[in-house]
């Protein structure tokens, strides 16, 4: 394990999700504003993120199987390049306030989330299993660093500005720039995650006692981990990508506030991660997924009360502290319960579920929000995340489990 370029691999794959996180913030601050601004339509105001989520999750089990046949980089590397892309034409499409360029946009940026989310599974080939939550956070902090350069890039290119398509476009751009960073980074890693598992040793079976994915869903911890990633990744990404509208609709504060709002959220989702990726190898998977789970409820359940930016973004920290450790300990179990020819399809099936999930809520959450105030979306959010918490807190953990 030592010979091997680990260390290497894993900063440039940090690297690389710092630099996917700016496309992340953007999409997650303006995609439901640009869409409403096209469309001129306030009720469909979840929809742009909806699309996003959507999008990304259908492409997730397709990128997982591929992953798992060719290798991680060149999956990872494409789904870079189709998000460089989707911001250019999110751009064209703003600036010229056409509809279906900006619908084709999300949908190469969802795409593009979908595939580099599974990043992480990069990182579960390379850690043994003692130390694999550790290994995962290490690849996931460097969105931390993300979270910094993006409020840097995008605030003073909004700040000031009337919130239309011309001063949307510039933004979509430097999206697009993040992208084409994310790429260099990643075709720089050798070799290949999938290969060095292989050289690690896993006791690999023929190609042709491959298990069904049926089969591994029913393995011990499979359906407790799937069910904390789909409540923590789907209420995460639901009540982040809507907080754009409710900074500037509803608390009445200037559009260039959203910025640093996301990113204290994603500095919580990725700052002390290789804090809790430690915590979550020594306390165990199972105390990891309904405390996160706890957390996130406490978080969404004070934007009933907080109106302040700077309250509003202790609030987005700790749903992303939350998240941290249910999804970091999901993703570790997952991984801990299959073979590097199998990660990517279980990895790529619970994104399709937490996806899906995270899309139907951005999009009844819009409607919620429009219709009923803050209340709403904060009471639901909370719901979708208390249920599963208490499941899993009165369940036995798997044997298996550590």
């Amino acid at each position: 394990m030592t010979e091997l370029p680990i260390a290497r691999n894993t900063a440039l794959l940090s690297a690389s999700l710092a630099a996917n996180s700016g496309m992340l913030q953007l999409q997650a601050a303006v995609a439901s504003i640009t869409l409403v601004q096209v469309l001129g339509i306030d009720g469909l105001l979840g929809l742009g993120p909806a699309i996003v989520l959507a999008c990304g999750a259908l492409t997730a089990p397709f990128a997982g199987r591929a992953m798992d046949r060719i290798g991680r980089v060149p999956v990872l590397a494409a789904g870079f390049v189709v998000g460089a892309v989707g911001g250019v034409v999110a751009a064209i499409g703003s600036a010229t306030e056409s509809a279906v360029l900006v619908f084709t946009a999300f949908v190469l940026i969802g795409m593009a989330s979908g595939t580099a989310l599974l990043a992480r599974t990069a990182a579960g080939d390379m850690y043994p299993p003692e130390r694999r939550a550790h290994g995962i956070a290490l690849v996931l902090f460097g969105a931390v660093f993300g979270a910094i350069l993006g409020p840097a890039v995008f605030s003073p290119l909004l700040h000031g500005k009337h919130l239309d398509g011309d001063a949307l476009a510039p933004l979509w751009l430097a999206g697009s720039g993040f992208m084409l960073v994310a790429l260099v980074l990643v075709l720089m890693v050798r070799p290949d995650p999938r290969r060095i598992a292989d050289m690690l040793g896993t006791g690999e079976p023929p190609p042709s006692t491959a298990v069904p994915l049926r089969e591994i869903v029913r393995r011990p911890g499979v359906i407790p981990a799937l069910l904390a990633a789909q409540a923590s990744f789907s209420v995460m990404v639901g009540v982040m990508t809507l907080t754009g509208a409710v900074v500037v609709d509803h608390q009445h504060h200037a559009a260039h506030n959203v910025f640093p709002i996301i990113g204290a959220h994603v500095i919580g989702m990725y700052a002390l991660v290789l804090v809790v990726g430690r915590l979550i190898d020594w306390m165990g998977r199972r105390p990891a997924l309904y405390g996160g789970l706890v957390l996130m409820a406490l978080s969404v359940v004070s934007l009933l009360w907080v109106e302040s930016v700077p309250a509003t973004a202790i609030a987005l920290f700790g749903l992303g502290l939350g998240w941290n450790f249910s999804f970091v300990a999901a993703t570790a179990e997952l991984a801990d319960s299959s073979l590097p020819s199998e990660r990517g399809r279980l990895m790529g099936f619970n994104d399709l579920l937490s996806g899906l999930t995270g899309a139907g809520l951005a999009l009844l959450g819009g409607v919620a929000l429009e219709a009923l105030g803050v209340a709403a979306l904060a009471l639901g959010a909370a719901a979708l995340v208390s249920g599963p918490a208490l499941w899993l807190a009165t369940r036995r953990a798997p044997a298996h489990a550590t």
